[in-house]
């Protein structure tokens, strides 16, 4: 953003009131139109730090205008931890930011009258501070940015009033308000409106014409249109402002040891907060420090799973770890989700510590985002203001002629300048924007009877223009909770509920263990229940985050899969007075216990008594990769630790001769066959016998010099939906790419499957390493062999250098080796993106970074996932589609109900649909408006005009009807290669509209001349105007004629194949043209009394006249048809032929051509290519 300061002047103010006085209020209607152009005239620029206004310039170059305020602090301070002790609190500022010089800034804030005083402006909900040394206005929610895990522990004390006082003036309430503006502010607002401001000038020039009819008529329609928007937008501003209000009661700890409730609104960042046993709904987010808390996130994520919380981290490591709410999303309760339990295990409460409030809140981005979402930059709605001008121009040409022509007439002054002015309201159709809405609105109709949801109706459009579609592998047809967690082998259970499949199907079904024995790969076991005691069974029993609600176990479908294959049961510890019952069989507390089967439900062989008490757990973590658990077994003194997750990332930990030398050979052998694989390992804890002491030990102690002990294997299918849809879009020329958090190998066999790879196309995996001290960053692109893959890349069978690949090659990389390409070959990146089909190890910021390069490219993108994840990515991309049961996820623009990938191309079809709709109306509304154009000149020349009913009746009852019900067609069955046109200033469009121009000018024209050379013609009384000399010959054969002629257009705009269904398929609207065609040809033969009366029509007697005019007609429909099926067809690729071939516009496909030519072909086989310096300084 970028920020200029301005400081009011007092003249400058007086001198702008006498101007808006002056003008009768026009220069406030300017400022109401373009603010910052008010701040400029009040106010002289000045340095940020004096600045009364400041105008703010965002990303996408839309400026704002917002007041500064200034608030006195008087004595508090705020102390850079929120654990800060008593005694160091200074009488300053104490702010927290990683700075270069110092980590730790200690700020003043602007000094006055010895006082602190505190300067801030809000700006789209957030408040920004200024910052007297940084000397710039930075987000609140920085001064929290250098908080460790340690300080947030100190914290427990909680703040003492006075600067529990200062920290509220500073952060200001932890409300998110949604503003709700008066019906009388909303009528103001949007009747400044530029096109509502055209209306009224509209309307009183008709009553200076006597149009009193039709002035009242769209007088009417424009208020009801009016009242029914203000009546939509403030019940939508209500809607969200009842979903962003909280208030509750909030338990908050106080320094001397007292407890107080006090109001949601008045808590600030290093309040400590109590949480209930049996929940809450959380008012802020909040970092939690003691217990356990089962929450359930779906109001943000749509999850409808539980997840578990821990306790942030404590200890050593807890010092020198800065806390991160996206790092530490395990650890952290955010706003707007419902505690289901708490529990606390050590101590007599659950204790949390708020890190965040107000808009700064993951609900309060939330809301922001859909009070203030990314504009749609789309090139259809510039060229349509850019037309709109065109049309003005016309209109001015038009104006000047008319001049002229009444002049000659000898018309009075008074009257030149209505009919001049006059002409400006016809040719620009005031219902234009209404109109070009129509085709979305339908669209979203039809997508909400499929159970598609749309929060953006905009992008309805945007749909019809994608070139490549993401996928997450969930979104293919993974299980819930498989691996969309970003570079997580082992799903994360908050990824829990859209997981219920992006491309493979629900459920994961556990395929088997792997066991060990004398460090060799025994035969996979199919049922673990079989197994003897032991680790590997423990393992699998009480490795996972799940917790009891209600004697119902919830948590992470993979983990419930696993337990449930075991056989084994949960029971947790009940509390007692806040602590857990001191257990005798285990000698300590625990937290839950796992029990064995009843024996008989155990296999003959095998009888396991003895159950296993669980003391703590380190949940899953998307960038470890990985969670663990310490256990205790009865009658053992020392702890053991279980640890599950990616196979690569637990054999790390693992001491080296316990890892079998054939590791990699058998995990390639399930991935390959698209198993899901998980790795186990465990050691034995001598130094820890207590629940004390197992909540002391810092977690990369617990997880290294592990023991080796097997694989979890786990079966996904397919989705059924899944191939077909892909091999549609693929057959449609539409890229699918799939972006998984899984193993690399399981997702190519994903992508195979479901036909993103075809059998006969060859798969070459990136392989990038970073840079050593003594070696550049390398890149290697190696062919995948059946039995090889990118675990093993030096025991791969070498090509030739250079490997001519005749078929098609897709490129495989994971997250790894995608960081290394953006960091160090920042130049080959287009080109591996243009070729790159599976992308696998992604974390969430990565799929975002995959989108945002992907549209570098002008991509078109869509993305499909879940709204848990992928929220980065879904928000990122042109078009986000997230498969969730919520009615409207607020994490992407698009959410299926149906939660498989047909909702994709329904999508793309709508679009297509509405695409080609709003350029058919659009085309229609500017041929409506040109054909009334040149009718009405035609008979200004002859000093005469429509009737006040003719033009009621062409405005209303033909377009109006005819525009509104065009819209209904649905879209074509079939996805095409072909893609509608998005630009509207083309030679197609324009072409089109220039040559129907022609045609319908010469059709009035002609019928006008063969009018006059009637020998029952009586020329009008050209010595006074309409509507005196009305009705005549001239205006009703015109009158006959343009009314034809707007049903032909109609006809003519309505275009089906390729995108939309025939015409006939839409039912209303050709029972509509029927019934106006047939009123047309009445009105033309035979006009009766009242309709003949009030339209002010002249009986013409001759019926071969009479005939030959629907002739006319007939011989126009003909014409005009065959221009548009000329043109769509033939005309337009002859004129492609004739020119030379123009380079693209779009850089993807500059560089495919540029890589199909290539010669040797791209890229080189099992060459390392090395990053030289300058590639790396490209990108940093």
């Amino acid at each position: 953003m970028e920020v200029t300061g301005y400081q009011t002047k007092t003249w400058r103010v007086a001198l702008c009131h006498a101007c808006s006085v002056l003008t009768a209020g026009l220069l406030l209607v300017l400022f109401h139109w373009k603010p910052s152009l008010e701040v400029q005239a009040k106010c002289k620029p000045c340095a940020l730090g004096q600045a009364d206004w400041v105008i703010i310039r965002d990303r996408f170059g839309q400026c704002f205008t917002t007041r500064v305020h200034t608030e006195a602090l008087g004595e508090g301070s705020l102390e850079h931890h929120p654990g800060a002790k008593l005694e160091d609190r200074r009488s300053s500022i104490a702010i927290g930011m990683s700075d270069e010089e110092e980590s730790r800034d200690t700020i003043r804030l602007h000094e006055k009258e010895e006082k602190n005083i505190l300067r801030y402006y809000l700006f789209e909900g957030m408040r920004y501070i200024w910052i007297e040394r940084r000397q710039a206005y930075c987000k609140v929610s920085v001064l929290d940015e250098g908080w460790t895990c340690a300080d947030l522990h100190l914290s427990q004390a909680g703040l003492d009033q006075q600067d529990h006082n200062t920290r509220r003036k500073i952060y200001g309430p932890n409300l998110i308000e949604v503003p709700v503006k008066s019906y009388a502010r909303l009528l103001v607002e949007e009747v400044l409106n530029p096109f509502y401001i055209f209306q009224v000038f509209s309307i009183v020039l008709w009553v200076c014409d006597a149009y009193y009819y039709y002035a009242a008529c769209i007088f009417l329609i424009s208020t009801i249109s009016l009242g029914l928007s203000l009546y939509e937008t403030r019940k939508q501003s209500a809607t969200l402002q009842n979903m962003a209000k909280m208030s509750v009661g909030v338990r908050v700890h106080r320094p001397s040891g007292e407890e107080m409730v006090v109001s949601s609104a008045d808590l600030v960042p290093g309040d400590c907060i109590s949480l209930p046993t049996d929940g809450m709904l959380v008012p802020c987010d909040a970092a939690l420090l003691t217990g356990e808390c089962m929450v359930n996130e779906s109001m943000l994520t749509g999850e409808s799973v539980p997840v578990m919380k821990t306790p942030l981290p404590a200890g050593s490591q807890a010092a020198s770890t800065i806390y991160s709410p996206e790092e530490h999303r395990r650890h952290t309760l955010f706003c707007g989700t419902q505690v289901i339990q708490a529990k606390s295990y050590v101590g007599r409460e659950v204790l949390a510590v708020v890190t965040r409030t107000g808009f700064c809140t993951a609900k309060g981005d939330l809301i922001s985002s859909i009070l203030y979402p990314k504009p749609v930059s789309f090139k259809f709605y510039k060229d349509a203001v850019k037309f709109v001008l065109f049309l003005a121009i016309l209109a001015f040409i038009g104006t000047l002629y008319s001049i002229l022509i009444l002049v000659k007439n000898q018309v009075p002054v008074g009257q030149i300048i209505i009919r001049a002015l006059d002409l400006v309201t016809v040719i620009v159709p005031p219902a234009l924007p209404a109109a070009m809405t129509v085709g979305t609105i339908y669209a979203q109709n039809r997508l909400k009877k499929q159970g598609i949801f749309c929060i953006s109706p905009p992008r309805i459009n945007l749909c019809g223009k994608i070139r490549l579609v993401c996928f997450d592998k969930v979104s293919l047809g993974q299980c819930c909770g498989t691996t969309v967690s970003s570079s997580g082998g082992w799903p994360e259970p908050t990824t829990l509920f859209l997981q219920t499949g992006t491309l493979t199907e629900e459920g994961l079904d556990v395929w088997g263990v792997v066991p060990l024995e004398n460090n060799h790969f025994m035969p996979i076991v199919h049922e673990p229940r079989c197994l003897p005691a032991g680790p590997l069974l423990y393992s699998l029993a009480t490795c996972h985050t799940i917790s009891l609600l209600r004697t119902q176990p919830i948590g992470d479908p993979v983990d419930l899969k696993m337990v449930e294959s075991t056989g084994w049961r949960l029971e947790m510890m009940e509390e007692e007075e806040g602590e857990l019952p001191a257990f005798q069989q285990f000698g300590t507390k625990v937290l839950a216990v796992m029990k064995p089967p009843p024996e008989e439900e155990q296999p003959r062989d095998r009888k396991h008594q003895s159950p296993v008490g669980i003391l703590r757990r380190f949940p899953f973590s998307s960038s470890l990769q990985r969670m663990s658990v310490l256990v205790k077994l009865p009658g053992e003194a020392s702890a053991h630790v279980y640890i599950k997750g990616a196979p690569e990332m637990v054999a790390s930990l693992c001491r080296k001769e316990t890892v079998p030398v054939d590791f990699s050979q058998m995990l390639r052998h399930y991935t390959t066959d698209g198993f899901r694989v998980l790795g186990l390992a465990c050691k034995p804890l001598s130094t820890v016998t207590t629940f004390e002491e197992a909540l002391q030990l810092p977690r990369d102690s617990v997880e290294s010099s592990l023991t080796f002990l097997g694989f979890l294997v786990m079966k996904n299918v397919l989705k059924p939906e899944s191939a077909p849809v892909i091999h549609l879009l693929r057959n449609a020329n539409i890229r699918p790419v799939m972006v998984t958090g899984d193993n690399m190998l399981t997702a190519v066999n994903v992508a195979k499957s479901c036909r993103m790879v075809e059998p006969e196309e060859r798969v070459i995996f990136v392989n990038a390493s970073p840079p050593s001290h003594d070696k550049p960053a390398a890149l290697k692109f190696i062919l995948a062999e059946h039995s090889q893959g990118e675990e093993q890349p030096e025991g791969l069978h070498r090509q030739d250098g250079c490997f001519v690949q005749p078929q098609p090659c897709h490129f495989a990389l994971n997250g790894k080796s995608f960081a290394v390409v953006c960091e160090h070959f920042a130049d080959l990146l287009p080109k591996i993106l243009i070729r790159a089909t599976v992308f696998a190890r992604m974390s969430p910021d990565q799929k975002t970074q995959l989108v945002c390069s992907l549209q570098e490219l002008n991509y078109c993108v869509g993305m499909c996932g879940d709204g848990a994840n992928d929220c980065g990515a879904l928000k990122a991309a042109d078009v986000g589609i997230s498969l969730s049961e919520a009615e409207a996820s607020v994490a992407s623009p698009f959410t299926s109900r149906v939660a498989n990938i047909e909702c994709v191309p329904t999508v793309i079809r709508e679009g297509r649909c509405s695409l080609v709709t709003s350029f058919g109306v659009f085309k229609y509304m500017a041929l409506y408006s040109l054909v009334q154009f040149v009718s009405v000149l035609l008979l200004y020349t002859i000093n005469t005009n429509l009737s006040d009913f003719q033009f009621l009746f062409f405005d209303l009852i033909i377009t109006t009807t005819v525009a509104v019900l065009m819209g209904r067609t649905g879209p074509a069955q079939e996805l095409g290669v072909e893609r509608p046109q998005g630009a509207l200033i083309s030679i197609l469009v324009l072409g089109s509209l220039l040559l129907q121009t022609a045609l319908l000018i010469t059709v009035q024209v002609l019928s006008y001349f063969i009018t006059i050379s009637q020998s029952w013609y009586v020329p009008l009384n050209s010595t006074v105007t309409a509507p005196q000399n009305l009705p005549n010959y001239e205006n009703t054969v015109l009158f006959c004629v343009t009314g034809f002629q707007y049903l032909i257009l109609a006809v003519a705009m309505s275009k089906g194949y390729p995108f939309r269904e025939p015409l006939y398929t839409n039912v209303l609207f050709l029972v509509v043209l029927i019934l106006l065609f047939g009123l047309m040809i009445w009105l033309t033969l035979y006009p009766l009394g009242f309709p003949k009366t009030l339209l002010k029509l002249q009986g013409i007697d001759d019926l071969n006249f009479k005939l030959l005019l629907l002739g006319i007609a007939a011989l126009n429909f003909f014409a005009a048809f065959v221009l548009e099926t000329a043109l769509d067809h033939g005309l337009l690729s002859c004129l492609r032929k004739l020119r030379r071939k123009k380079v693209s516009k779009k850089l993807f496909k500059r560089l495919e051509k540029e890589l199909s030519q290539q010669q040797p072909s791209w890229p080189p086989l099992n060459e390392p290519l090395f990053a030289t310096p300058k590639m790396s300084i490209a990108v940093r």
